[in-house]
């Protein structure tokens, strides 16, 4: 119960860090919303270590578990953010939330064949679903319109768009893998450990690009409106997965992951209130995020939870009952 309210906390969060993500991308770039978000990241984590007394859980991580967390860490919170970034900046948040449902098929064959999980009927459907979303974005085409019904506010830039979101799905999809097999056993305290672990590898590795000749003087440059909102999506983000870490040292991932998954209902509306001429918001888009969701809704259900609630014929309770491996 506790896992799923925390994976539901996860999904409202990184719903609204991703419209204030948005927000600031206006006026800033992907590099400084990279820089407020990972460095951001970095002391919050560290200050919830501070209260919660976890140094030494963070001293007890095995060295295979130590390492997972690094790169669950470079993963999500390099890789999988700047893809994310990326592709919102090109396209707005809403047109990337359907190719990103990819990352729950990708987070599902690796529970599979890491964590011993089987594929069932339900989730074959359920796969199906997640990957007929996108198509269905795919014909959101239609530009915002601004004040002047003449000038759309806001053109996506498609190619860029879903090719950086289909990526960050990819580093979304694995790095729940590596995160519950690093903390299988442990509690709360051990996952914002973790957490802090993974968040500093990937500020290590995106500081290399301070290196960048007239990287840092662009970082320093930046507007104190992008500042403001890139300073707020980092916190909101935090908080996601802190919530999300602690989900899945009490829940499985085939649990956690398809409930964070409404964050795409969630950052729809919070993106038609603060973004509305800078994101597409047409039927289209909600037709594709509740395929999506039905698809995770089918990922996540149990045979043994839907032999129970539906009285079925016996051909199709053995059809149901059949899994792989």
């Amino acid at each position: 119960m506790l896992g799923g309210f925390l994976a539901l906390l996860a999904a409202v969060t990184f719903a609204l860090n991703n419209a204030a993500y948005r927000r600031g991308a206006l006026t800033g770039s992907v590099a400084q919303g990279m820089a407020v978000s990972l460095s951001l990241g970095v002391a919050i984590f560290f200050a919830a270590l501070l209260l919660t007394g976890g140094w030494q859980a963070l001293f007890e991580f095995p060295p295979l578990s130590f390492w997972l967390l690094f790169a669950a860490g470079i993963l999500h919170f390099a890789w999988g953010r700047y893809c994310n970034y990326r592709a919102t900046k090109a396209m707005g948040a809403n047109l990337v939330g359907p190719p990103q449902q990819i990352s729950i098929v990708v987070s599902l064959v690796l529970a599979i064949i890491v964590l011993g999980e089987a594929l069932t009927p339900l989730r074959i459907i359920g796969i199906l679903l997640v990957v007929l979303g996108p198509a269905v974005s795919l014909r959101a085409r239609k530009a915002t319109q601004g004040p002047d019904a003449s000038k759309p506010s806001f053109q996506p830039k498609y190619v860029e768009g879903y090719t950086f979101a289909l990526l960050s799905a990819l580093g979304f999809g694995v790095s729940p893998i590596l995160v519950r097999t690093a903390l299988e056993g442990g509690g709360l305290v051990e996952s914002i450990a973790g957490g802090f672990i993974a968040y500093l590898a990937a500020a290590i590795v995106m500081s290399l690009g301070l290196l960048r000749p007239g990287l840092p003087a662009h970082l320093i440059a930046m507007t104190p409106v992008s500042r403001l909102w890139f300073t707020l999506a980092a916190v909101l983000v935090c908080l996601s997965q802190m919530a999300g870490y602690m989900a899945l040292t009490l829940a499985p991932v085939s649990v956690v992951t398809p409930i964070q998954r409404l964050s795409l209902v969630f950052r729809i509306f919070a993106n038609s209130m603060l973004n509305r001429e800078h994101e597409v918001i047409s039927g289209r888009i909600w037709v594709a995020t509740c395929v999506g969701l039905l698809g995770a809704m089918f990922l996540s259900l149990s045979t043994d939870f839907v032999s129970e609630l539906l009285p079925l014929p016996d051909w199709m309770e053995r059809a149901v009952q059949w899994h792989w491996p």
